[in-house]
């Protein structure tokens, strides 16, 4: 905004040379309102923040890339939208202000289905249309309360300016009245979750770049809990609305009405097993314990990020603090389930060494890593994690690997579901 300003001051300053060697009656009012109009096209379309088109999204602090950017009339309209919505904020303002209301599991479940599908479907997008615009403008706000300099990151901003985007494509869909209404809605939302899949990979990156700047880490962690929580539960809710109308047997939208821990655990374990073999050629055996034989009503979705992510961190532990054993001579790791009526537990135990004194109180802070090498070294290495991370990005959640990422991120799910996550570090012999 500053830059803006003296810019602006200069133009003004160029305007009063010229009107300045204007003499006599030819010099009008008219001209006067020209030379001004000039004036402000120039700060909004040359020298103030430029904003090309590339596909469908727009960016405030790029410049255009090809002169079909640069001259098209369209690209204008879209840099002058972009601009003015990220500076005039009253609707987004209005939004943040309200409540948005928090589904558990049980009134998910209880809630999305009667006997009329087709209301169902019209029912769960109208809640939707009037939801979503909410849950975006809080996030913006979000972002607008990070400190200065951390907010003008480059990554992070492109972030924010995402939101934006999002909020006024969801917030300027017309009332839904009709199933053809549903369709096009639908096919909105499903275009939205495409543009925002690698979001928080680019946190990640944007705070990685950020870190010198950051005086509180408590902010940071706030913003990044809120932000984080609230795309996962956005998320849920938007697949949520999709699956409703499968009408998959056993299933109520994203409840799994006969979801079994030991299933959940046992695919992921396999999944970290494989790429374990195929990056260190051994893995240490994984063993399941406890009530493996309960099956309850769930949401899938966050389990599928911190199973993972555990798992993978116990099992590199246990390889690299283990380096005379391969195989089966390495200490397994262990994963006991247990479950009552009113909630359920997964432990995992691992033979690792534990967490070293120095480092308890850090592993949950965002952006700090364990991984000996660097985020840079670990990601052209191909290192094995950033792998394993990689794939899952392809159905789940974005890289994390060496970002120091994933703890946080799985202890903010846990949360959100009304759980946690506790680390408990026996130094010197592993972690629980």
């Amino acid at each position: 905004m500053v830059a803006l300003l003296k810019k602006s001051r200069q133009l003004w300053r160029s305007i009063h040379l010229q009107m300045s060697c204007l003499n006599g009656p030819s010099f009008n009012l008219q001209q006067s309102r020209q030379l001004q109009n000039n004036c402000e096209k120039r700060i909004n379309n040359k020298e103030c923040l430029q904003m090309p088109v590339t596909g469908n999204r727009r960016w405030l602090h790029n410049t255009p890339t090809t002169n079909v950017d640069k001259d098209s009339l369209s690209s204008i309209r879209e840099r002058n939208k972009a601009v003015t919505s990220f500076y005039n904020q009253h609707s987004i303002d209005l939004a943040s202000q309200k409540m948005s209301i928090h589904l558990t599991v049980a009134t998910i479940m209880y809630s999305s289905v009667t006997s009329d599908p087709e209301h169902d479907a019209l029912r769960s997008a109208q809640y939707l249309h009037r939801e979503l615009p909410i849950r975006t403008a809080q996030r913006i706000a979000g972002f607008r309360s990070l400190p200065f300099i951390v907010g003008c990151n480059p990554t992070i901003l492109a972030v924010h300016e995402l939101y934006i985007r999002a909020f006024h494509i969801l917030n300027d869909f017309p009332n839904i009245v009709s199933l053809e209404d549903v369709t096009r809605y639908d096919q909105l939302l499903k275009t939205l979750m495409d543009d925002h899949t690698d979001v928080v990979n680019r946190l990640a990156q944007g705070f990685k770049e950020s870190r010198k700047f950051i005086k509180d880490e408590s902010i940071i962690s706030n913003f990044l809990n809120n932000t984080l929580s609230s795309r996962l539960g956005v998320r849920m809710l938007i697949n949520h609305h999709l699956l409703l109308q499968d009408n998959k047997d056993g299933w109520i939208g994203l409840v799994n009405l006969h979801m079994s821990l030991k299933n959940s655990v046992e695919k992921w374990s396999s999944f970290v097993t494989e790429l374990a073999e195929d990056k260190y050629g051994h893995c240490p055996r994984i063993k399941i314990s406890g009530h493996i034989g309960v099956e309850f009503p769930y949401i899938e979705m966050p389990l599928d990020y911190i199973l993972p992510e555990l798992l993978k961190n116990a099992v590199r532990a246990t390889i690299e603090h283990n380096r005379s054993h391969r195989g089966v001579s390495l200490p397994p790791v262990h994963v006991i389930l247990a479950t009552n009526k009113k909630d359920f537990m997964i432990k995992i135990s691992d033979r690792g060494g534990g967490i070293p004194h120095e480092m308890v109180d850090k592993v949950s802070n965002y952006n700090f890593t364990t991984t000996e090498d660097s985020t840079e070294t670990c990601m052209q290495n191909n290192d094995i994690f950033g792998g394993m991370l990689g794939a899952m990005n392809r159905t789940n959640s974005g890289l994390m690997h060496g970002y120091g990422f994933g703890i946080p991120t799985s202890a903010a799910y846990a949360e959100y579901m009304d759980g946690s996550l506790q680390l408990i570090s026996m130094q010197g012999l592993g972690t629980d």
